[in-house]
């Protein structure tokens, strides 16, 4: 146990040491992650931004996902650029300062679209962050184009992209990947693109897709891989794991996934990632994907940051999340003091905007 739970904040990891964490404690795991959290300042953070998902149509159709539709399904749709730019206004115009944007892996969509859609958005609206498109929608396009991955992020970066969401990522061994998205990159891919990405000066998220046919293993292969290339590029900005929802899903008309896992396997994951990946600014409870109590509790577990208000995310509430597709500011830090945390509002790349104490006051941080 002890080498399990090392605090060398230069330990070297491995995946076995990293797969040891998953025997021990849970308890025990959320004590030293949240004392990581505390020693940080023991804030809780969150950004309000506005999730447009541009498009359901995609030619992976991952047993995974709930969310994709065939073209000409009734409920299919590619959404317009002043469809999407209507969408950001209103976002703006609700106090967003991020549109997260991705979709699926449409055959339909061009370079030009992205780069039309980014520079009005710069233009529009210059102040809000656009952080779109996943690893696996990069790779996608680079093939659609018949464009290097350098090229694509190149000129989407020159038309005003700052930054990527960390999606795509599932769980980075190709074994696992061939049953849940064996149309998607591989594993090595995904990883490549991001060291791309990072190379040219675009931060990244990243994310662990857990609870369904993955072993802790396969988790702690994931979460090495993830720590040794934050360790190369230091491109990575916050880690997000994301809990499996089955309804709806392929996996789980199989049999093969019948229910999400448990609240400790849950929280246990949460304080493993904080602990390994302590080289990533956060560690997000996404309370989509959670509900709120257990985004709460998550908050003593490990997890420093709640995502945001989001306004209409689809992916996740496809699969069968009941979650709404709204959170309102004083719900979030509600839910952040809840846990005896302080609540604070950040941009998309962790930098404090505001720090709020009881009930609504706030401060700004020192210069």
């Amino acid at each position: 146990m002890d080498a399990g739970l090392k605090e060398d904040k230069g330990e070297e990891w491995r995946p076995d040491a990293i797969e040891e964490l998953f025997t021990l404690n849970f308890h025990e795991l959320g004590a030293l992650a949240d004392r990581i959290n505390r020693e940080r300042g023991n804030i809780v953070t969150f950004v309000i931004n506005r999730h447009i998902n541009y498009t359901n149509i995609c030619v992976s159709r991952c047993p995974l996902c709930a969310f994709y539709r065939e073209r000409g399904d009734s409920d299919a749709y590619f959404m317009s650029i002043e469809e999407l730019l209507h969408e950001a206004a209103g976002a703006v115009k609700s106090g967003a300062t991020e549109l997260h944007i991705v979709g699926s892996l449409n055959s339909e969509m061009s370079i030009e679209y992205f780069e039309d859609l980014f520079r009005e958005i710069r233009m529009r609206f210059p102040d809000v962050v656009i952080k779109a498109l996943t690893a696996v929608e990069i790779g996608f396009l680079a093939q659609v184009e018949k464009m290097s991955v350098v090229e694509v992020l190149s000129r989407l970066k020159d038309a005003g992209l700052r930054a990527m969401p960390g999606g795509g990522a599932e769980i980075l061994d190709d074994d696992i990947r061939a049953i849940i998205c064996p149309n998607k990159i591989k594993a090595g891919e995904w990883l490549r693109i991001m060291e791309i990405a990072h190379s040219i000066g675009l931060k990244s998220n990243a994310t662990m897709l857990f609870g369904h046919i993955e072993e802790p293993k396969h988790r702690a292969i994931h979460l090495y891989k993830l720590w040794k290339l934050q360790v190369e590029t230091g491109g990575f900005i916050s880690f997000i794991p994301l809990l499996f929802h089955p309804e709806n899903t392929e996996l789980n008309a199989r049999g093969l996934v019948e229910a999400k896992t448990n609240a400790i396997d849950v929280l246990k994951t949460i304080a493993i990632s904080r602990i390994v990946l302590r080289n990533f600014h956060s560690i997000r409870a996404y309370w989509v994907s959670l509900g709120e109590k257990l985004a709460q509790v998550a908050l003593n577990y490990g997890a420093n940051d709640l995502d945001g208000t989001l306004m209409e995310e689809r992916v996740i509430h496809a699969a069968g999340a009941k979650t709404p597709l709204v959170l309102p500011m004083e719900r979030l830090m509600a839910i952040i003091r809840g846990a005896n945390k302080i609540p604070a509002e950040r941009d998309t790349f962790y930098h404090i905007l505001r720090r709020y104490s009881y009930p609504y006051s706030y401060s700004y941080p020192s210069p």
